[in-house]
């Protein structure tokens, strides 16, 4: 039962890793490695192998953009920046969300009628 419980829980965590992706670069730039250790921080990606496919096709889809730029510590990084089309996105993922979590609630709330 514990390992069906850990499957239901990552397609879920995969399911709104563009949302929370977004999310985190709603408010600015972030490099790949920052963007995964929040992302770990938050419990949403254990391995990094998952995010990088993820950057590409959002890039490629128009929804995010990025830049190299030098670095103290090492190589240069490529940041990570959100589009205007990728903050469409995210507004209609904030309705999206907002409807799915009222959904479940209901459906957790119990009702007379039911």
């Amino acid at each position: 039962m514990e390992q069906v419980t850990e499957n239901s829980k990552t397609q879920m965590r995969r399911g709104v890793l563009e949302y929370s992706i977004l999310l985190l670069l709603r408010n600015g730039d972030e490099y790949a490695t920052s963007i995964i250790q929040k992302l770990k921080d938050a419990d949403l990606i254990v391995v990094e192998g998952t995010l990088y496919p993820l950057l590409i096709r959002l890039k490629n889809q128009g929804l995010l953009t990025y830049r190299w730029e030098e670095s103290t510590q090492g190589p240069p990084r490529k940041y990570y920046s959100i589009t205007s089309k990728g903050r469409v996105q995210l507004l209609e993922l904030d309705a999206a969300w907002a409807e799915l979590v009222g959904s479940i609630e209901n459906l957790k709330t119990p009702t007379l009628n039911r």
